[in-house]
């Protein structure tokens, strides 16, 4: 760019008065599903997955559990049971019958960890924004106690 091309285009945004910052952008794609942009969950949509998370956390817990079925009085579950009589016989099945519960053992104990995580925390996200909400109904009153009316709150969003 020559120095008097700028210079004519430095009196030209002088001319037009343009100050502000224009971006070279491509329009943002809302897609077929959204409507203004924002994510809008409902309450009654968190307290769904909380409870199927719950509901999936107390089906694997008391269905999956290999380690512990068919558990004898010492505690000991049938397939452990089973994976000490293969080793006992001489048999490889056996170590690796024991690796196999082990594994299932720590992958089982991770979904029940991140079941009860999800639960745990849209029953904790359900009940503060509850709180939040009686919380802002409480500042949005007017000078006589009574709650501000929508068109009055509307105007603090213009």
């Amino acid at each position: 760019m020559a120095w008097d091309e700028w210079e004519n285009l430095k009196a030209d945004a002088v001319e037009h008065r343009s100050t502000q910052m224009r971006l070279n952008q491509l329009p943002v794609d809302r897609g077929p599903a959204s409507v203004d942009g924002d994510l809008v969950v409902n309450q009654d949509d968190l307290g769904a997955v909380g409870h199927d998370a719950y509901i999936l956390y107390e089906d694997l817990q008391a269905g999956a559990d290999i380690a512990g079925a068919g558990a004898n009085k010492d505690g000991v579950g049938s397939s452990n049971q089973a994976a000490a009589a293969l080793k006992s016989h001489g048999f490889a099945s056996g170590g690796a019958l024991e690796t196999t519960v082990e594994i299932w053992t720590s992958q089982l104990k991770t979904v029940l960890q991140a079941c009860a995580h999800i639960s745990d925390h849209l029953d904790f996200t359900k009940k503060l924004h509850a709180q939040e909400d009686a919380k802002i109904g409480t500042v949005l009153l007017g000078s006589d106690g009574a709650a501000l009316p929508v068109s009055q709150i509307s105007k603090y969003f213009q």
